[in-house]
Parts: C-alpha cells; structure tokens; sequence
C-alpha cells in the first residue's frame, strides 16, 4: 500500500510543527531570557510533546538559534551612496524593530547569555560590517565604524523595545530617523579622529 502524499501547495505536518516551534521558542525567549525558558515551556506553549523539540532541534542551544536565526534584509552596500548611508540603516533598522519580535527576543538574550552575544555578533558582523566597509572611507576602520553604529542602534532597541522608555516609545518613526540619522552617518563617513 502506498502512502499518498499531501497536495500541492498544503504544508506537511512537519513544517507546521516546526513553525509552531520556532513561533512559541520566539515569545518565550522573549519573554522569559535564554536561561529562563525551558523546552517544557515551549513545547507546552506550542502544543506538543517536549520530545518533539528535541527531535526537530536537538537541545536548547539548537532551538535557540534556529529561532533568532535572522536575515537582517539590509540594503545592498552597492545600491547606497555615501551620502545617505546612515538615513538608509536607521530607517531601516526601525523598520525591522517595529514589526520583528525575533530581534526583542535576540536583544534579551544576548545581553544576559553568552550564546546569544554570539549570535547577535555574527549577524551584525556577518551583514552590517559590508555596509561599513562600502561606505566608509578607509576599509580598514570599517569594523570600528560598524561597532559604533551598532551601538546606536541596538541602544535605540533597548531604550525603545525592551525597556520601553516612555520618552523613547513617545518618538515618532520619523524623529528617531531624523535624531539617529547624522549620528550614525558620522560614524559611517567622517573623518576619522586624530
């Protein structure tokens, strides 16, 4: 007897499980720190044996980087000028933070555990030291650059997302574009200091 296969178009169960994996590991992480959330918790939240997250996943580590595994969609380095690099990444980083619980999740983590730092280095290592390197005017400083701009950022994201700042929740959209902007456009561009 041969077992018929799903139509065309209709998610194997698999991938449903994986999904609702991944989506519970994503909030509990979140909500909870990497030390904090438990594969019980999660596979509870997600409706499912434990057994289940460990056969997709393997442990706890395995999990946790497949639930912030992220593409930071950045602007390709080639398609921006020198000029509008900072407008293009802080718009673009506020973009992301407004609709993408993963990066909360990654950010909670990776201030309180050491797998998560790693993590939140190579992806920011990994996509936006490119930028830096395209835009700034010496290459070799590139990673200094990309560090500085990254604590712009990710302090926007603290103050903003995870701590929750009334004044910092207050700013439109467009003001912390047009605050951050120049700061992070110096970082990329100017001169370097003496």
């Amino acid at each position: 007897m041969t077992q018929s296969k799903p139509p065309t178009g209709t998610p194997r169960r698999s991938e449903a499980t994986r999904t609702a994996i991944l989506e519970a590991a994503r909030e509990r992480f979140a909500s909870d720190g990497y030390e904090r959330a438990t594969i019980r918790a999660i596979a509870k939240d997600a409706n499912i044996d434990p057994s289940m997250v460990m056969r997709y996943y393997g442990n706890k580590e395995g999990l946790f980087a497949a639930a912030v595994a992220i593409d930071l969609r950045l602007p390709d380095p080639a398609s921006l000028t020198k000029e509008d690099a900072g407008r293009a990444l802080v718009t673009h980083f506020l973009a992301m933070w407004e609709k993408n619980e993963v990066l909360t999740a990654l950010l909670r983590v990776g201030a309180t555990n050491q797998a998560g730092a790693e993590r939140m280095r190579g992806i920011f290592g990994d996509q936006l030291l490119p930028v830096a390197r395209r835009v700034c005017p010496d290459p070799e400083q590139a990673p200094a650059r990309a560090a500085l701009v990254s604590a712009q950022l990710l302090g926007l994201a603290l103050t903003r997302y995870v701590l929750r700042f009334p004044p910092a929740l207050e700013l439109a959209p467009e003001e912390v574009v047009a605050w951050l902007a120049p700061t992070v456009q110096r970082y990329l561009t100017a001169p370097y200091p003496a």
